[in-house]
């Protein structure tokens, strides 16, 4: 364990969490994710990213590109964390860019809509809708690496069981750092990690679904990939810390996607918070997450040879 997760244990756990749990509504934990997402990346790295819009049956989304991708050539399709109801591509841009600079890929962050003004199926409607836009952009879908954080890395997933459902073109790889996957909330890591969770409130988790899926089915697959269908799913790499409360969503998402017959690879890290990643500018630990996830990507979604070779 570095020195510096050593320091920033201490500073969740008697400080973040806490403040977290104190937010009284989406709109105040926005505000506290945008700023807190403004001091670990030391600035606003979004603003070099490049605007762009997925506009389809007179339905828009926004997006942020680290760097523009021509059609057919590979990128990064990031969904970013947040639990649905926070979060979006200025305070992820920090960890897009890390990922899109260490897999020489572009990396893509949409703006999917946020609960409680737009409840489920909102989100995962978004996530389809881009997918959609960019294939008719003329984007080779297996040239894209899906992924996503927490409630980004269960619609990443959610995205890819309807495209194996409905027999779309399928992305190149998929991966996902504490992935989110279980809106019923029966895994028992969401009780038994409740005192070892560094991040996440456990006490509000059951607020934050209510908000989200506003009196629809937990079990929906589209909001809860768990029990979704995965035939034919390209590979998967998961990443989760073992002493968080959605660990037991990656374990059993990994068990789930292997019985389907996908090559799944699950890493289980230490006592890290979750979605540790996003903090690359501080913790070695995180650093070296993202270089195994950017060799992941590199390995199945490589770019094209150059034309002199």
């Amino acid at each position: 364990m570095s020195w510096q997760l050593k320091a920033m244990r201490v500073l969740l756990r008697h400080a973040v969490r806490p403040s977290l749990g104190r937010q009284r509504d989406s709109l105040s934990a926005r505000v506290w994710f945008e700023r807190g997402a403004w001091l670990n990346a030391r600035g606003r790295p979004y603003r070099t990213f490049h605007e762009d819009e997925f506009v389809r049956d007179g339905h828009a989304v926004t997006a942020l590109w680290s760097s523009p991708a021509a059609p057919g050539a590979p990128f990064i399709l990031y969904f970013h964390g947040g639990g649905y109801v926070m979060g979006n591509p200025r305070t992820h841009a920090a960890l897009g860019g890390y990922l899109a600079r260490k897999a020489e890929l572009p990396c893509c962050l949409p703006d999917y809509r946020l609960a409680p003004e737009h409840p489920f199926p909102a989100a995962f409607d978004d996530a389809v809708h881009v997918w959609q836009a960019l294939m008719a952009q003329g984007h080779a879908p297996e040239r894209i690496a899906l992924g996503g954080d927490s409630a980004g890395g269960g619609l990443a997933l959610a995205l890819l069981s309807h495209l194996c459902s409905t027999s779309q073109p399928l992305p190149g790889c998929v991966f996902t750092f504490s992935p989110f996957t279980d809106m019923t909330l029966s895994g028992e890591s969401v009780r038994s990690n409740a005192r070892s969770e560094l991040l996440l409130p456990f006490e509000r988790v059951e607020q934050l679904r209510n908000r989200v899926l506003a009196g629809a089915d937990p079990a929906d697959p589209r909001i809860s990939p768990l029990f979704g269908a995965f035939n034919g799913a390209p590979p998967v790499l998961i990443q989760v810390a073992r002493t968080e409360i959605l660990r037991d969503d990656s374990r059993r998402m990994a068990e789930h996607l292997r019985a389907e017959g996908a090559e799944v690879t699950l890493q289980e890290w230490g006592n890290l918070p979750h979605v540790w990643q996003f903090f690359h500018g501080w913790l070695p630990e995180a650093r070296k997450a993202l270089g195994d996830a950017a060799s992941f990507i590199r390995e199945r979604c490589p770019q094209p040879p150059s034309a002199g070779n």
